[in-house]
This record gives C-alpha cells, sequence and structure tokens, in this order.
C-alpha cells in the first residue's frame, strides 16, 4: 500500500524521466544479436529491461551494468549457447513478443515462461505470422499462452499485412527476417512504433522502409555500435498531464524522446488546452529527443481516436484521468488493444476512476469521460500494471483527500524513481 496526498499542489521544476523502455529493451537484443561490444547510455534500470538481460546472458551474451550505462558484448547470435534453464520474462510482453521472434530464427531449443499475469497475454498475434515463417513454436490454447516452447531454425521470408497496428509483432517479424535468405516485408495500415527499424539501421542491417511498409533482407551480419537511450514519454506523459491539470504548474522535461510515433501524448495536450514549448530538439541516426515544458492553461474536452492511437496507447490511462479535469465530454475509441495489455485497461481505468467519483463510462474499445468532476479520495487497485499504479499516483494531485494505492511496487517495471520525482515536484502531504 501507498498513500498519496497533497494539498493544493502546484507542480513546478525540472525533472529527467527514466530511458525509454522500448529502446532498452532492443538495444539489448540487437546487441546480443550483433557480434561484437555495444555501450548502451541511459538505459531503464527497471525490471522489465532487467528480465530481457537476463534471458540473455542464459544464452551467452556478456552483458555489464553500470548504473544506467551497459555494455552488451556478444560472439553473435550464431554462437549462442543452450540454456541450462528455461527463460523468463517476467511481466514483460515485450521481451516475450519480441524474443520470440529472436528465438525462433536461431540454433536455440528453449522454454519461454513469464509471470502469472503475462502467461495470460495473448502470443498468437506473434506466433502465427512465425509459423508462417516455418518457426517451430508449440504451448498452450494453440501456441497462444506462455509458457512456449521454441525450436529455432530456418526460417522464409513472408510478406505480412498486419491486422492492427503492434510494433511487437512488426518488430518479432522483422527480428525473425535477419536470417533468412531473402526480403521479408511488414506492412501496417497505421504506422505503430519506428524504434526496432530505427536500431536496425544503427547496427547495420539492410531495411528498407516506404510509407507504411518496411522492408528487411537477411543475411547480413549486425555489427555491435554505440546506443543513446533518451527518457521515456511514456512515462513522461504521466507528469506532462498532470503539469496540464494542476493550476499555476509548469514542468520542463530534460532529453526526453521525440519520436514521432510516440509523441501523441503532446497532440493530445495541445488539443485539450495545455501550453506546450520544445525548447530544444536533437535529431541524428538513432532516435530524436529533446527538453520540453508543459504548463497549465486550461482544459477542454477533445476525442482521440484512430491514427493517433498506436501513438500513445501507454499513455491513455492518464490520459483518462486529465479528461475528468477538462470542460465537456472526452472521447477515446479505436483502443480495444487496451485490453489486451499488462490487464484490461479499459476496465481497469473505468472501474478505478469511479472510486473517486469521476463521470465515466466503458465502451468497447474506448471510454467516454465528462468534466470537469469533482475527484474524492479512495483507495485504488493497480492490478499489477505500472501504468495504473502512477495513473493513480497521479489521481492524488485532483483528489480532495489521500488516495491509497495497492502494490505501488508494480511502477518499478519502468519508473523506479516515480514517487520520488513526484514529491520533487508537487508539496506533499507529510
Amino acid at each position: 500500500m501507498k498513500k498519496v496526498a497533497f494539498e493544493q499542489p502546484v507542480l513546478k521544476g525540472e525533472i529527467t524521466v527514466p530511458g525509454d523502455k522500448s529502446i532498452s529493451h532492443r538495444a539489448i537484443m540487437l546487441g546480443s544479436i550483433a557480434k561484437g561490444k555495444t555501450s548502451i547510455s541511459g538505459f531503464l534500470d527497471g525490471e522489465d529491461c532487467l528480465r530481457t538481460i537476463d534471458i540473455f546472458r542464459q544464452l551467452g551474451v556478456n552483458i555489464e551494468r553500470n548504473g544506467t550505462d551497459v555494455t552488451v558484448e556478444s560472439p553473435g547470435m550464431q554462437d549462442w549457447h543452450q540454456p541450462s534453464d528455461n527463460l523468463y520474462a517476467g511481466n514483460s510482453g515485450t521481451t516475450a513478443r519480441l524474443v520470440l521472434g529472436i528465438l525462433a530464427a536461431s540454433r536455440i531449443t528453449c522454454v519461454l515462461t513469464g509471470d502469472e499475469y503475462l502467461s495470460k497475454r495473448p502470443m498468437n498475434r506473434v506466433s502465427i505470422p512465425l509459423k508462417s515463417m516455418g518457426a517451430s513454436i508449440a504451448g498452450e490454447a494453440d501456441s497462444n499462452l506462455l509458457p512456449l516452447t521454441i525450436t529455432g531454425g530456418a526460417l522464409t521470408p513472408i510478406d505480412y499485412e498486419m491486422p492492427i497496428a503492434s510494433a511487437q509483432v512488426k518488430s518479432a517479424i522483422l527480428f525473425a527476417g535477419l536470417t533468412t535468405g531473402g526480403q521479408t516485408t511488414v506492412s501496417e495500415e497505421t504506422v505503430s512504433r519506428d524504434h526496432t527499424e530505427r536500431m536496425l539501421e544503427q547496427f547495420g542491417a539492410d531495411i528498407q522502409k516506404d510509407g507504411n511498409t518496411v522492408r528487411v533482407t537477411g543475411g547480413r551480419m549486425l555489427s555491435g555500435t554505440d546506443v543513446r537511450v533518451p527518457g521515456d514519454i511514456s512515462s513522461a506523459a504521466f507528469f506532462m498531464a498532470a503539469a496540464a491539470m494542476i493550476k499555476g504548474s509548469s514542468v520542463t522535461f530534460k532529453d526526453v524522446g521525440l519520436n514521432p510515433t510516440r509523441t501523441g501524448i503532446l497532440d493530445v495536450l495541445k488539443a485539450m488546452g495545455a501550453k506546450i514549448d520544445i525548447l530544444e530538439q536533437s535529431d541524428g541516426l538513432g532516435e530524436p529527443y529533446g527538453t520540453v515544458n508543459i504548463s497549465h492553461d486550461g482544459l477542454h474536452a477533445t476525442e482521440i481516436s484512430g491514427e493517433l492511437i498506436p501513438k500513445l496507447i501507454d499513455e491513455l490511462p492518464v490520459i483518462a484521468l486529465l479528461a475528468t479535469q477538462a470542460h465537456g465530454v472526452t472521447v477515446i475509441k479505436d483502443a480495444a488493444e487496451l485490453r489486451v495489455k499488462e490487464t484490461d485497461r479499459i476496465t481497469a481505468v473505468t472501474t478505478e476512476l469511479k472510486k473517486l467519483g469521476a463521470q465515466i463510462e466503458e465502451t468497447e474499445d474506448g471510454m467516454i469521460i465528462h468534466g470537469p468532476t469533482p475527484l474524492t479520495g479512495g483507495t485504488l487497485a493497480s492490478y499489477g500494471d505500472h501504468r495504473i499504479g502512477m495513473m493513480a499516483g497521479i489521481a492524488a494531485l485532483a483528489a480532495s483527500g489521500p488516495v491509497v494505492i495497492e502494490d505501488p511496487s508494480c511502477i518499478n517495471i519502468s519508473y523506479p524513481t516515480f514517487f520520488n520525482d513526484l514529491e520533487k515536484l508537487a508539496f506533499p502531504v507529510k
């Protein structure tokens, strides 16, 4: 349990949020696939990313950590050795789904497992296209649930039309395509996060991007390189929403990722009336990042749907909270993907915010939120989901009484210093 309470808070100051979780995962994975040394700075020292490190260590990759600096030294994918135990992905869907694509193309036979929450999440969205490439994947519910047994081997390239926008599925297929004797193509109706494509280019893969289509040609040896991980905009989003929500607030975010496939939160905040200033921006090979200031300037409702959804899927819980304080009716739709995240986030968000007095309705693919509505204190469940736990912490800023969070430790998955930064920016009641 964690009790969070504030009295007339105003958020002021500057923070640097932890490294981007998605990019940290991929840096370890590609550093392990590649031959040679990879140096990573800004790595997220969170539970999910540590599970990824553990898996590749079991395969014989030498990985050393010094705070947020990580060194990966690998003999290359073809020289990994057989693990002596199951490979455990913990709660990390990114680890499990991306590693499936990598292991399917390896010479390794292993069993991939996860915790009780991950073991309920669907894997067939990845295993089905991988099997069409010739992958050997077997497990519960027709290879839909962990644990899964993977027998690596030679794969053939495919042309795959994505049924939904999913960076995890796209990445797994592209990773599998690295070892084929031809060109693997993935097409999306709406472009999902492109961290994998950017990083494959950094490591020397033969990759081409054309609109919503990406192609990788297998057979090229990847080489270790240097990777800079910017601050995670999905983590920053919780404090960005808080700064937009609380009158008089102004918060500056240093070195936060500004990848255009991830900046939907900035689009929504601007549409709802927040003041946004991008103070500095760097863009080169790899990931763009910069310094952003968010301040309160009144809030009004908006509609969040369509192509915007993949750009802020992880931020929707805190956006729903923000909408409770905006004038009008905010509609979130086309977001059915929320139901298969760490928990069913549509049900979780509506259930927990109603406990505080929010006027929020659950729909099949989103939510309808009426505002502004005064929020009371209460006890909120986290569902073991870091995004729901952080939403509850931010809700305390707008609530008239204390908010008690059940199982707040799940926040360590992506933001171990969340409560420290919350206290740094606000004025807690002791």
